[in-house]
């Protein structure tokens, strides 16, 4: 990096900040809670100097040794969420909008391999980067807006030549085709939570219509924009929907068979929805009830369950599909395709949850959430088909909550009456009831679980039922009190269902930390899931499990819930793990070549995939049927020397 600073001015700048920051990492030394304001007041100086950023770039390591990030959440680098870090860069005073620069300065230096931080890896950093650019693709033509020039402390023009930076070092030239890869990784796990991607979308658009910027080779970018801005000959120049509302009351039926077979297609093959479908859908109800399938895009197992339940999927249409609420579409299309509503009680856990009244408190949190252009009850209706429709979609968002996520995702696809019954619980009553060990527990009055403030950037059915969960596992592990194994043999059963394994396997000892019986543990675990050793015994119900996370270095992070979803023989004939990772984003590499993949080997939407070995190479606990055990001696034994090396020499390399 050059670090020769032409002016004196600049110089002067970066020699005061050297010493800034040394004061106030001797302040921090003596005082946890010592201010930060002086050392970003300088940073921020130093950003508005010629070679300003190579200087606090070359002192990425010492900003962090010093505690510039800690105590906030910058601490924590694979917490971030892009989409509020374009806020913090863009809207907000000039501490936050420092820091966060300090922060995205870091993230290239990891994504460059110029620094190590044990708290997110290579590949995490450059795709949080990539998603941060792609939000602010308004600067890409080098003109700040009137907000931006207007912002004080010259914050604009750092923001912009924060973004300028960035993009000379990550390739200016190929931004474009990394936003458009970087967006469809993401719509191939099929969230639930869209509104980051379309806004990436939206800035992709912009992009491409901006006369001064070379867009030569974007096809796969003008395909997305297509699919959310224009998917039908009726709306192909996003006239708006009042306007395409207009067009659709003068076509005749065969061009509303166009429009809603091009919508359904634009919808199954990328997984968004465009605002326009919710219009067309709303067009048909009541006067071409029987274009709703080809609308849907259902295929005839779909269409079964709409004709069986036509007159709820007709109320649920009416109740819940709105501009605002669009992606629901999705989710109901699914719905409808895996068969959800031929459990009959899931049919009138619905009916339910169209007449439910919520608390206040509820429609409290989803107004502030997700606004008022729609009633609260709309936008946990829609959340509600989504989640039915996705089981494999809810993230967990920037929110220790993986344990009841899994939870959300197993009863969506396993248990959805019990799930609507949670949910309304919790939206009515702002209480959810459980027992453990027959004890009964309520969710109301309990101390915060693992996250200390209510969740905001999660889907709608999230925002309201997890710090419930959240608190109720908590209390289950207090329940426990001291017993002779890791609590998680006790608390899943109860918590998740009956379905849920009563063997159970840890891979450590809980009063040493070090490792216990790693070979048995392994042979269990084969034994256990895999067709081979099992007896060709399927998984029939998803089982947690806990993982012991590492980073693209093979270093470990932190130990993690996930759900056992299927074990299978791929097209290329090797035994998988497919598996649900709550956390938002399944594509990562967890080093020693071990990179989870979302697509290519048969993986559903939604689901991550390793090789059978090198998946309990991560492992650190999982649930079995002790009544139905394969052959452990079966287990070849260089298979598990194999899984005990890459065990050995990662995650557990001091255990």
């Amino acid at each position: 990096m050059n670090t020769e600073y032409p002016d004196r001015d600049a110089r002067s700048a970066v020699a005061h900040f050297d010493a800034t920051l040394e004061g106030f990492r001797l302040a921090r030394a003596t005082d946890p809670k010592a201010s930060s304001d002086d050392v970003l007041e300088s940073a921020r100086v130093v950003m508005t100097r010629q070679g300003g950023l190579d200087a606090l770039y070359a002192r990425v390591a010492q900003l962090e040794q010093a505690g510039v990030f800690a105590g906030r959440d910058w601490a924590q680098p694979s917490i971030l969420q892009p989409v509020l870090a374009v806020r913090s860069l863009r809207q907000s005073n000039a501490d936050i909008t420092v820091i966060e620069a300090l922060s995205e300065l870091r993230l290239l230096a990891v994504a460059s391999g110029d620094y190590f931080h044990p708290g997110i890896s290579t590949e995490q950093a450059r795709n949080f980067l990539t998603q941060v650019m792609a939000l602010n693709l308004d600067l890409l033509s080098g003109q700040m807006s009137e907000a931006d020039r207007e912002r004080p402390q010259s914050l604009g023009s750092i923001v912009q030549s924060l973004y300028q930076y960035l993009l000379d070092r990550l390739g200016y030239e190929s931004i474009l085709a990394s936003l458009v890869a970087e967006v469809r990784r993401l719509l191939a796990q099929r969230p639930i939570q869209t509104d980051s991607i379309k806004e990436m979308i939206s800035q992709i658009a912009k992009c491409l219509f901006d006369p001064d910027i070379e867009t030569a080779g974007t096809e796969g970018a003008a395909r997305l924009v297509s699919a959310l801005f224009g998917p039908t000959q009726g709306c192909r120049e996003d006239p708006g929907v009042t306007v395409y509302a207009t067009r659709l009351e003068a076509m005749g039926r065969e061009a509303l068979v166009r429009e809603a077979s091009d919508l359904a297609r634009a919808m199954h093959d990328t997984g968004l929805v465009s605002a326009y479908h919710p219009v067309l859908l709303r067009h048909l109800r009541g006067q071409h009830d029987d274009l709703i399938p080809k609308a849907l895009g259902l295929s005839m197992t779909g269409i079964d369950v709409l004709q069986c339940y036509s007159q709820l999927v007709y109320r649920l249409i009416d109740e819940a599909i709105y501009p605002a609420t669009s992606q629901a579409i999705y989710g109901l299309a699914m719905m409808l395709e895996r068969g959800a509503l031929f459990t009959s009680p899931v049919a009138a856990g619905l009916w339910r949850q169209i007449e439910l009244k919520l608390s206040d408190a509820t429609s409290k949190t989803l107004s502030e959430v997700f606004g008022d252009e729609q009633s609260p009850r709309v936008f946990l209706l829609a959340g509600v088909l989504s989640i039915l429709g996705l089981p494999l979609g809810v993230g967990q968002g920037n929110n220790p909550t993986c344990q009841s996520v899994i939870g959300l995702s197993m009863w969506a696809d396993n248990d959805a009456d019990y799930l609507l019954q949670l949910v309304a619980w919790a939206a009515r009553d702002d209480e959810v009831l459980t027992r453990f060990e027959g004890q009964p527990i309520s969710s109301k009055g309990l101390e915060s679980g693992l996250a200390k403030a209510p969740p905001q950037d999660v889907d709608a059915v999230s925002l309201i039922l997890v710090p419930h969960l959240d608190r109720l596992y908590m209390e289950m592990g207090r329940l426990c009190g001291e017993r002779d194994d890791d609590l998680h043999r006790w608390i899943n059963p109860e918590f998740y269902g009956w379905w849920v394994g009563h063997g159970f396997r840890v891979v450590v000892d809980i009063h040493t930390g070090k490792l216990d019986d790693y070979a048995g543990f392994i042979r269990q675990f084969y034994a256990s899931y895999h067709p081979y050793y099992n007896g060709h015994m399927p998984v029939i119900h998803p089982q947690p499990a806990g993982i012991a996370v590492t980073d693209s270095g093979g270093r470990y992070v932190g130990r993690h819930a996930i759900t056992i979803l299927r074990v299978a023989l791929d097209a290329k004939g090797d035994m998988r793990v497919y598996f649900f990772n709550p956390n938002n984003d399944s594509g990562q590499d967890w080093g020693q070549g071990i990179v989870c993949a979302i697509e290519g080997n048969d993986e559903l939407n939604g689901e991550a995939s390793l090789p059978i070995a090198e998946f309990a190479s991560r492992l650190y606990v999982f649930h079995h049927d002790p009544l139905e055990l394969g052959d452990m001696e079966a287990v070849p034994t260089e298979e598990v020397a194999r899984v005990m090396e890459l065990g050995c020499t990662s995650w557990a390399v001091n255990v």
